[in-house]
């Protein structure tokens, strides 16, 4: 699977912990840098950074994709929303946490499978 890291850096604690709760190889971590300007408007901002994957129409389309999404809200939501007009599905993301370990680590919570949180909503709007 392709990591589209939009955060720190993986540790390669990290990177096992994904491949561990996820029961899947990592073939490639991209990690892309995520640096906006709070004074423009975030949706030209949220399509170069999409752009800076590096992925051509197809491979969003057929590459199987996990998703570690930028700590700020705002970015977060609407790159999701972008990666989904790209894909045609919401791609599962990664939850990282601090541990209580001194000094604190960032280790991996769990993954969150998107589509099936959709899906599971449509269930409730009747």
């Amino acid at each position: 699977m392709l990591i589209l890291n939009f955060t720190h850096p993986l540790t390669p604690e990290q990177q096992e912990q994904i491949e561990r709760v996820s029961g899947r190889p990592i073939e490639e971590v991209r990690d892309i840098q995520t640096q906006f300007d709070s004074c423009q408007p975030i949706v030209p901002q949220t399509v170069a950074l999409a752009d800076a994957c590096r992925l051509s129409p197809r491979e969003w389309q057929t590459l199987s994709l996990l998703i570690v999404p930028p700590s700020l809200n705002t970015i977060a939501a609407t790159l999701l929303a972008e990666i989904h007009g790209r894909t045609g599905y919401f791609p599962p993301i990664v939850r990282i946490c601090p541990s209580r370990d001194l000094p604190p680590r960032y280790v991996v919570t769990e993954i969150i499978d998107l589509r099936t949180v959709r899906e599971d909503a449509r269930l409730r709007r009747s």
